[in-house]
């Protein structure tokens, strides 16, 4: 577990470390507010999810594939396939998982409200990709325990998908510059910036669209895909209409927007 620990927090900084490099030299659009400003909250909340969830659950997702696979849990546990293709199945599977959450939390009004602090950054880089309440991450990692269980995931694949996830929604959300050719053919295999930044505009229908995280497969086959913005990359408005103003999105603030913010217009069950 200390080594699963170790390789996923150096995939995670040397991912950060190349994209936040990356935005500098190459972004893809002049963010509004401050940077500065952002990143300190983005990041503080970074820092207050991984505590928060370790005070809740002492068994993380490579422990319950552990489990599931020692008492023979889930369902790949009942078949005798072969292991490189078990693994694939499980990462597949573990993806369509966030995908179908994602859809939830903008479904369901109390989880929309968990979920606001993510759409309500007023410009997209790197950091928007981890900005989540640790509340939203509580039932996340809920949620992705019991499809470990559930599916019979085997330790490897679950890491894989874990160390993927989180690399590529770090990736599908940094503010950078891919010429349109390479985005065209890269959104084929993975969500890009470009894919993702729709499902952060301000117009509801772009919000209701592209919820994938890593694999860009789901939004086709559900539906859910829309292939640019009506405004384009460069005019298009990013966060949300109810919260404009930068000074009203601070720490604090954020940390209690659940309780006390405007859910506005949520996008499925109004639309």
């Amino acid at each position: 577990m200390e080594t699963e620990t170790l390789f996923r927090l150096g995939a995670f900084l040397g991912v950060f470390a190349i994209l936040s490099t990356t935005e500098v030299f190459a972004p893809r659009r002049r963010l509004t507010t401050s940077k500065s400003r952002r990143w300190f909250a983005n990041l503080t909340i970074v820092a207050l999810n991984p505590l928060s969830v370790a005070l809740i659950f002492p068994v993380l997702p490579i422990g319950a594939a552990l489990l599931a696979s020692k008492e023979g849990w889930g369902l790949l546990n009942q078949w005798a396939l072969p292991y490189w293709f078990e693994v694939l199945i499980a990462v597949a599977a573990l993806d369509f998982v966030v995908y179908a959450q994602h859809v939830l939390f903008h479904a369901i009004p109390t989880l929309w409200r968990l979920h606001m602090i993510h759409h309500a950054d007023l410009d997209f880089d790197m950091t928007t990709g981890l900005r989540f309440h640790p509340i939203e991450i509580i039932v996340s990692i809920t949620i992705k325990l019991a499809a470990v269980v559930a599916l019979g995931a085997s330790p490897l694949a679950v890491l894989i998908f874990e160390v993927v996830l989180n690399a590529t929604a770090m990736f599908n959300h940094s503010n950078i510059r891919l010429p349109e050719t390479v985005d065209r053919w890269v959104r084929l295999v993975v969500v890009t910036p470009d894919m993702h930044r729709v499902h952060h505009s301000v117009i509801i229908r772009e919000t209701n669209s592209n919820y994938g995280f890593n694999l860009p497969w789901w939004d086709r086959l559900m539906g859910t895909y829309k292939a640019q913005p009506a405004r384009g990359h460069m005019d298009m408005t990013i966060g949300l209409s109810q919260f404009r103003d930068p000074q009203k999105l601070s720490l604090p603030r954020l940390l209690i927007l659940p309780f006390t913010g405007d859910p506005g217009r949520v996008p499925i069950n109004r639309h």
